[in-house]
């Protein structure tokens, strides 16, 4: 059976995105690891699905899954392309859009020029939300001067990491130089380390100005990507609850630029940023 497929990326970040509202195809994790391979496959970061949403309130449900196959909770880069495949794909004539995740709604508002902004919904630091296990083998110390921050060792190097959900798990690092940050070796280290239990994205955060950061992330399930939405959510509320940046912050990262804006506790993240049809295909299912 044929499916038609979208390839799509947001910064660089890419995606297979799925219409599943007017296809129907059994999706297993063999076969998402065979479409990802970059060889032989589609390639991609992340696999994006559309279906029927299962709440009423919402006007589809969005689901992730990583090139290895695991479903995962959340992307923003992926929001954003799939508010702009909905109307591609004539799903829904709204601009803005109600998508339901697996850990709750995020609200999409298509913008000129194929740029979108995304209600990611508010920050978590507690750490059940993350979550987060300082207790657990390895564990982890408070940091007196950052009270959201933590001392963790790896490797017998000391780390000051903030951990973050956007709805899904972030662990945030602040580098002098992020030219020079270990990013493969140390986001390899800590992104399945005992006190993430459920993993966690790495971001390598240079703060530049109250205004500017620059961001490399570690992605669970994919390693070092283009470009992470929720990772640079993540880096913006870590370093804002620093003190370090102000409500509005644009970031850099290795596929482009992202602007955040968080007026901080009790209130939700908005990112904008653009969204872009690579190619439309169709591919065996």
């Amino acid at each position: 059976m044929l499916i038609d497929f979208a390839k799509m990326h947001g910064l660089g970040n890419d995606f297979m995105v799925l219409d599943l509202v007017t296809q129907a195809c059994e999706l297993d994790s063999g076969q998402i690891r065979a479409w990802a391979d970059r060889r032989t496959g589609v390639g991609f970061d992340q696999l994006l699905v559309i279906e029927p949403p299962t709440d009423p309130e919402a006007d589809f449900r969005y689901r992730i899954f990583n090139a290895d196959g695991s479903e995962v909770e959340q992307c923003g880069n992926g929001a954003r392309c799939a508010a702009l495949y909905v109307v591609r794909r004539q799903l829904s004539p709204k601009p803005a859009l109600l998508l339901q995740t697996m850990n709750g709604f995020i609200t999409t508002r298509l913008l000129d020029d194929n740029q979108v902004e995304v209600d990611m919904g508010e920050p978590h630091i507690d750490h059940d939300r993350v979550p987060f296990d300082p207790q657990a083998d390895g564990g982890a110390l408070p940091v007196t001067e950052h009270p959201l921050a933590y001392a963790l060792t790896v490797d017998g190097a000391t780390w000051e990491i903030t951990p973050v959900s956007m709805g899904n798990p972030h662990c945030v690092l602040f580098v002098g130089n992020l030219a020079e940050a270990p990013v493969e070796s140390l986001g390899r280290a800590l992104v399945g380390h005992p006190v993430f239990p459920e993993g966690a994205n790495i971001g390598f955060c240079q703060v530049v100005d109250p205004g500017f950061l620059r961001l490399r992330v570690f992605e669970r399930g994919v390693g070092e990507t283009r470009a992470c939405g929720t990772g640079a959510c993540a880096a913006v509320v870590a370093a804002q609850l620093r003190g370090t940046v102000g409500q509005r912050v644009k970031v850099s990262l290795p596929g482009g630029k992202v602007r955040i804006a968080w007026q901080g506790p009790g209130t939700p993240v908005k990112m904008t940023g653009p969204a872009t049809l690579v190619f439309e295909g169709r591919i065996e299912a």
